[in-house]
């Protein structure tokens, strides 16, 4: 007899207090993020690969290590999402919305790199994110991450978590920065990794987030962008704080917040936690003016971020619980569940052989309440204190309610 298989190294079954955690923070943030007006959307799982190698970045670590790519049967090259921005802008402008701005999205789904497994990630993982597309003020990019903020204060985990803020600068600010970093990291070329060798040669702001541990040393007495900003880009950053501070949100500069893709510019943030090891990150995303153009539309600013279901589920207190269920059982079962459905009660028909062990099987799942249906009787039993009286169909849903 063959061995039993197993998930795939890097994935997992999402089961019981896994997913009662898993479905709290979606439903969580799908409520939260409605209030802010956010609609969701549901794009595909894997795309043209061009639509994330146009704007992650030839260079980021995703694209050159961990993104499943494959050609099809058709011979064209399809990606795994690896993350989900890029194929709302690309969703964006297939569904011609890029003149109905500004859009609101809210998205939740898996994910997929290839990387060594670890606390909280894994190689088909979970986000939920939202997207700010049209405006380019600092007050949206405050209203986005306010947005997250109440998320993790609604799933109570905001306690252990600290928001990292960092400006990247416009175009003229990042020439000016780039410039500084080559000059610095060449006169420690010596000292770089070979990956952020080639960083050097095409986007050495990739550098910054690097995670050698001799990088990190070089990074930590780097050039910082605050030098290099232009009066705009200075003005931008001075804005998104002063409105930080207006929707009541905590937060600490931190020039070493790059993030990880090519497509960010001016605003770019992080939450992050003690709580989960090294890999601490819980939220984070920025502004990315340029990313729409990339895929070939218009240039519509946008801003938004993505979260990590894993790591926020990890986090909560407690596993979330709903309501135990009614057991019915007896000749009259069927009519009487469905009725009480109707009136949303949650009802399980017992399929055990006999009235003991559908009264065990009642207890197993907490439930309070018992029903035995007959064509002449029902008789409504409270699990609790052994009590029990008969009752009508429809005097039932107020008894239990």
């Amino acid at each position: 007899m063959p061995p039993p298989l197993q998930p795939v190294r890097g994935t997992r079954d999402i089961i019981g207090e896994d997913s009662a955690r898993h479905h709290h923070v979606v439903e969580t943030a799908r409520r939260i993020t409605s209030l802010y007006g956010f609609s969701e959307w549901q794009t595909p799982i894997f795309e043209d690969t061009a639509v994330f190698l146009r704007p992650l970045g030839e260079t980021s670590d995703v694209v050159t290590k961990e993104m499943y790519t494959f050609a099809d049967r058709g011979g064209d090259s399809i990606t795994l999402r690896p993350e989900g921005t890029a194929g709302i802008c690309r969703a964006l402008i297939t569904a011609g919305l890029t003149q109905t701005l500004p859009q609101k999205i809210f998205y939740q789904g898996p994910m997929f790199r290839y990387e060594r497994p670890q606390k909280g990630r894994y190689r088909q993982f979970h986000q939920i994110g939202i997207e700010f597309l049209g405006p380019a003020t600092p007050l949206a990019d405050a209203e986005v991450i306010a947005c997250g903020w109440h998320i993790l204060n609604e799933l109570g985990i905001a306690k252990d978590i600290v928001l990292n803020v960092n400006t990247l600068g416009d175009t003229e600010s990042r020439d000016k920065y780039r410039s500084a970093l080559v000059s610095y990291f060449t006169e420690h070329k010596s000292a770089l990794s070979s990956d952020s060798l080639t960083r050097l040669e095409k986007n050495p702001l990739r550098i910054l987030d690097s995670k050698d541990e001799a990088d990190k040393n070089l990074v930590a007495s780097a050039p910082k962008i605050y030098d290099h900003l232009s009066q705009e880009a200075a003005n931008f950053y001075a804005g998104l704080k002063t409105h930080l501070a207006a929707f009541g949100v905590p937060f600490t500069d931190n020039p070493g917040i790059v993030r990880g893709f090519d497509y960010y510019n001016h605003t770019a943030f992080e939450f992050v936690t003690q709580a989960l090891g090294a890999q601490g990150t819980v939220l984070g995303g920025g502004r990315y003016n340029g990313l729409v153009a990339s895929l070939g539309g218009p240039n519509v600013p946008g801003v938004g971020w993505a979260a990590g279901i894993e790591r926020l589920a990890m986090l909560l207190d407690s596993t979330p619980t709903t309501p135990p269920p009614v057991i019915i059982f007896g000749d009259t079962a069927i009519p009487t569940a469905t009725y009480l459905r109707a009136q949303n009660i949650k009802t399980e028909i017992a399929f055990q052989s006999n009235l003991k062990n559908a009264l065990k099987h009642a207890n197993r799942l907490g439930a309070k309440w018992a029903i035995l249906a007959n064509p002449e009787t029902l008789i409504l039993k409270n699990l609790d204190d052994g009590s029990q009286s008969e009752v009508t169909l429809e005097s039932l849903a107020s008894h239990l309610t």
